[in-house]
């Protein structure tokens, strides 16, 4: 391994991303396509790496969250459909044209915004209808109160000149949940879903692709497979939920033990002193820290995996290095890999010793990591997002 990344790196298991891209397929059955939730650079794992895989496996779309995430795809030359789920503004209608990116409407003022442009543009922008059933975000809102209101605005949304409606689509809150109210809420939510989608059909107003099923979905609701589906984290083999499914980590960050330091009784670790040796003490000097994604509320709480087991992390984690105990490991000695999450330390573990989501530690995993993508155990490419590297 060169020495650019000997130091910290991330590896991305191409075999696991294919074996979950099957398994995630099985269970909605072969009417309903998988889109990949490529956001945030594939949740850290590399957007355009892991997209060229999800298009050669045959996946019905993407989904990005910005104009310059799906400009990043197209530039690489991917031609899967794409949906951009997050807020657009409408002077960004040329580029969503020029790219084919689909959008995301959760207004009819967002929705006149766009036809504005596309008719002054002389184009047609693709759109789908994003409805609010309860995460209380983005899209017209389907309780109730607000049902008649949102019915009626959809249907002048859907007669716009500029605009080809050809999805609708909606947002679960805690279909990855399991408690009784969690699961009423999730098919109050579906109910909602599914009513608005009559009604509009009703009024004339049909579309070419539903979708409403996440990761949670996926895992806990099957049924709500319709012509596509979109799963996030757990296409990772991430989240409390993969292991249902028996899907596969597809990240494992890696570092090296850089140091290591014989420390006496008392002496302390790292800014603030929060560990002090009890024992005579050998403490590697890992150089992985904050700005490498490695959460710094992780000080004191985790531990990395050895080739001789675990090494506790002690001290608060640096902005670019933290410490582990090898005092129990003799045979550990600097150049020594280590794994921070993967396999054997799951990230799962490491968010809920974080007090966090396991989303939040794989995407801060940070530019100046380089991503090492393997198929069959063997390196077939690499990628640094540094300028200029």
């Amino acid at each position: 391994m060169e020495s650019t990344l000997k130091r910290t790196w991330v590896e991305i298991d191409l075999d696991a991303l294919t074996h979950n891209y099957h398994a995630l397929c099985c269970r909605m059955g072969p009417n309903s396509r998988f889109v990949g939730v490529v956001k945030a650079d594939a949740y850290g794992h590399g957007a355009v790496e892991v997209s060229r895989v999800l298009e050669e496996l045959g996946a019905g779309g993407l989904a990005v969250s910005n104009i310059d995430e799906a400009r990043e795809l197209r530039g690489a030359g991917i031609r899967l459909p794409i949906l951009q789920l997050g807020l657009t503004p409408a002077d960004q209608t040329t580029l969503a044209i020029e790219n084919q990116i689909a959008q995301t409407v959760w207004s009819e003022s967002a929705a006149e915004a766009f036809s504005r442009e596309a008719v002054r543009l002389g184009g047609v922008l693709t759109v789908h209808i994003k409805l609010d059933t309860g995460m209380s975000r983005l899209g017209f809102q389907c309780d109730r109160p607000h049902f008649e209101a949102s019915l009626e605005a959809i249907c002048r949304v859907c007669g716009l000149p500029g605009l080809e409606a050809e999805g609708i689509f909606t947002h679960f809150a805690v279909s990855d949940e399991t408690g009784e109210s969690s699961r009423d809420y999730t098919l109050r939510q579906y109910d909602r879903f599914r009513s608005m989608v009559r009604a509009l059909e009703m009024r004339g107003a049909t579309f070419r692709l539903l979708h409403c099923a996440n990761s949670g979905a996926t895992v806990a609701y099957p049924r709500f497979a319709h012509d596509l589906f979109r799963p996030g984290i757990i296409t990772y083999g991430i989240g409390h939920q993969a292991g249902e499914l028996g899907l596969l980590p597809v990240m494992t960050l890696k570092t090296v033990v850089g140091a290591i330091k014989e420390l006496l009784p008392d002496t302390a670790v790292s800014y603030g002193r929060t560990f002090r040796a009890r024992r005579p003490s050998r403490v590697g000097v890992l150089p992985i820290g904050y700005a490498d994604g490695l959460h710094r509320t992780l000080s004191n709480r985790w531990q990395v995996w050895t080739a001789q087991g675990p090494a506790p992390v002690v001290g608060n984690i640096c902005m670019d290095m933290c410490m582990v105990d090898l005092t129990d490991l003799p045979q550990v000695g600097e150049g020594d890999e280590v794994e921070v999450y993967g396999p054997n330390s799951s990230v799962n573990d490491a968010a809920a010793a974080a007090g966090t989501i396991s989303y939040e530690l794989t995407c801060a995993v940070s530019k100046r990591v380089p991503r090492v993508y393997l198929r069959g155990g063997k390196e077939v490419s690499r990628e640094l997002l540094l300028r200029g590297i």
